[in-house]
Order: structure tokens, then sequence, then C-alpha cells
């Protein structure tokens, strides 16, 4: 089966624009997004269930030692506190 040229076809131009070539002037309009805020509350508590999932589990037998720890008078000195102090303050201003 032979199949002829039915009309004039040009072939593909790789080089060849199409479109408009310079952005128009003056009223340049962009999109914009309005979220209602039941949105923007879903968004709020789908970011803090994401991270408490990501959260690491907790080590109870750590806690236990810890709470050992804080209640032995001997243990709070001026060191451990200022140590504590100095790693919450990094942990919030890097």
């Amino acid at each position: 089966m032979i199949v002829d040229r039915i009309g004039h076809v040009e072939p593909i131009s790789l080089n060849r624009k199409t479109g408009r070539s310079e952005p128009r002037g003056g009223s340049e309009k962009t999109d914009t997004i309005n979220l209602s805020t039941q949105a923007v509350e879903q968004a709020e508590r789908y970011q803090v269930i994401e991270l408490i999932r990501s959260a690491p589990d907790l080590d109870e037998a750590r806690i236990v030692e810890l709470r050992q720890r804080l209640e032995d008078p001997s243990y709070m000195n001026d060191r451990v506190i200022g140590s504590t102090a100095d790693n919450i303050l990094s942990a919030w201003f890097g």
C-alpha cells in the first residue's frame, strides 16, 4: 500500500519559535491563592501530626534514670544547670 501526500506539509523545524518572543508590557497578571481559615487550621494540624509521628520513641529506662538524678540534691549544681541552659539555647537559636 502506498500513501501519497494529501496536501503541502512543512517539515518539522526545531529552530523555529512559536508564539510571542517578547513579554507583554504593562498589565502583568499574577496568580493568587486564598486559603480559608479552616484550610489553614487543617494544614497546621497535619504538620503537628507528622511532627509527632516522626519523633523518636521514648526510652522509659532513660526517663527513670533522669528523674532519679534530678531528685538527688547533689546532682543539681551550677555546672549542670549552666550546661542544660546552654543546650536549650543552642537548640532554639542554633
